[in-house]
């Protein structure tokens, strides 16, 4: 049984989300601040943290911050406030994906289902277009195993988050070739994953600060203006 943990200081949508998850069969533990989030989620150790922005004691971002440097398990944000900087700020600090309220509980359900499930079936490790799963990937001098989740680049050690391991991962099994952002999502997020594009735009950079020389004008990771990414070595 998934165990899911509710964050929000609004008690009514707690309650109903609460309710509803344990109507489809999973565990529930809540918390409705920040600080109890951060004590709640050690000691629990949830299969998924729904996190809302705006809280006492803690705020939002904070507990983001201090579970993603302690866990990988995925984290939804969820807000009412809508400022692209927030959602920026949200998914750099650890966040894999960000919520705008008001939001369907139906819609709310289906996102925390497939976190679940793409956590659950694929244990982080990208399934190539065919569907054939490779644990050892080479192009040019990047080398990665999906097994041990280690990459090198020019021998040396990359380090990665665990989101930004899995793009480059599926980057290099299609290396030379143009890749839509609406196709990165499905291969790396999930083919029911309901984001917003802009989250890879964002784990694009995290990763082209790492490869490239001048970020700014990457040579490796090339923007295909109007399309997408395409991985060139």
């Amino acid at each position: 049984m998934a165990k899911v943990l509710l964050v929000d200081d609004e008690q009514t949508l707690l309650q109903a989300l609460a309710y509803n998850l344990k109507k489809e069969g999973y565990d529930v533990v809540t918390a409705a601040d920040g600080i109890k989030a951060v004590v709640t989620a050690r000691s629990e150790q949830p299969d998924v943290i729904v996190l809302d922005l705006m809280l006492p004691g803690l705020s939002g971002l904070e507990v983001c911050r201090t579970i993603r440097g302690e866990s990988t398990v995925p984290i939804l944000m969820l807000t009412a406030r809508s400022d692209e900087m927030d959602r920026v700020l949200g998914l750099e600090l650890g966040a894999d994906e960000y919520v705008i309220k008001p939001v369907g509980l139906r819609e709310l359900l289906a996102r925390i289902k497939a976190m679940l499930r793409r956590t659950q079936m694929t244990t982080h490790r990208p399934a190539s277009p065919g569907g054939d799963r490779q644990e050892v990937m080479e192009a040019g001098p990047l080398k990665m195993n999906s097994a041990s989740r280690e990459a090198l680049w020019h021998g040396q050690s990359l380090d990665l988050r665990p989101k930004e391991f899995d793009l480059l991962f599926y980057l290099a099994q299609n290396h030379g070739r143009v890749l839509t952002r609406a196709s990165l999502l499905e291969g790396v997020w999930g083919y029911d994953y309901v984001g917003d594009v802009r989250t890879v735009d964002v784990h694009i950079r995290w990763i082209r600060e790492k490869l490239e020389q001048e970020p700014s004008k990457p040579r490796y990771i090339q923007t295909m203006r109007g399309t997408g990414y395409k991985l060139a070595l």
